[in-house]
């Protein structure tokens, strides 16, 4: 079984917006810093869950979708379900952030400090592949029944030479 997804960092320009999941009961997130996104709707493209998850997340309208890369989670909640999701930075957007967010606290944290919010740990490896513009990648992260990351692979797709 699959579930198709989308990870969306906003990016103003020196900081970049994240959910802090402090409200939803039971949540595999609770108390980890993430992006904002979600599950696909039927019939949905990875832009349109994007764009209508950070509206719904955050009450922000995403202007510019830049897709970087795409990360498969295998059974990813120990429940025969694999994950895949489509990576977006968004630099372009609209909107007054709205105050409160179902599922956390949303907060715009500068550059120097995204790295120090507790977070998952192969959210680290590819947020640094994200500020560090690297090519598009495709990624595979598992995870062990504790949360813990048991490995990863990446491939990076090689820039265009004129």
């Amino acid at each position: 079984m699959t579930k198709l997804s989308t990870i969306c960092y906003l990016d103003n320009g020196s900081e970049i917006l994240l959910l802090h999941r402090n409200k939803k009961p039971n949540d595999i997130h609770e108390g980890k810093w993430i992006s904002v996104g979600g599950k696909f709707e039927a019939g949905e493209t990875p832009e349109e869950c994007a764009i209508r998850e950070i509206k719904e997340e955050t009450g922000l309208t995403a202007i510019k979708l830049d897709l970087r890369g795409f990360i498969t989670f295998p059974d990813f909640k120990h429940d025969g379900e694999d994950w895949y999701s489509f990576v977006y930075v968004v630099t372009e957007f609209e909107g007054e952030l709205i105050e409160e967010c179902d599922e956390g606290t949303l907060e715009w944290v500068p550059y120097d400090q995204v790295m120090a919010k507790p977070t998952w740990e192969g959210d680290y490896i590819y947020l640094d592949w994200l500020v560090k513009h690297t090519p598009y990648f495709s990624a595979k992260f598992t995870y062990d029944t504790n949360g813990e990351l048991t490995e990863h692979t990446v491939e990076f797709k090689e820039e265009k030479k004129d």
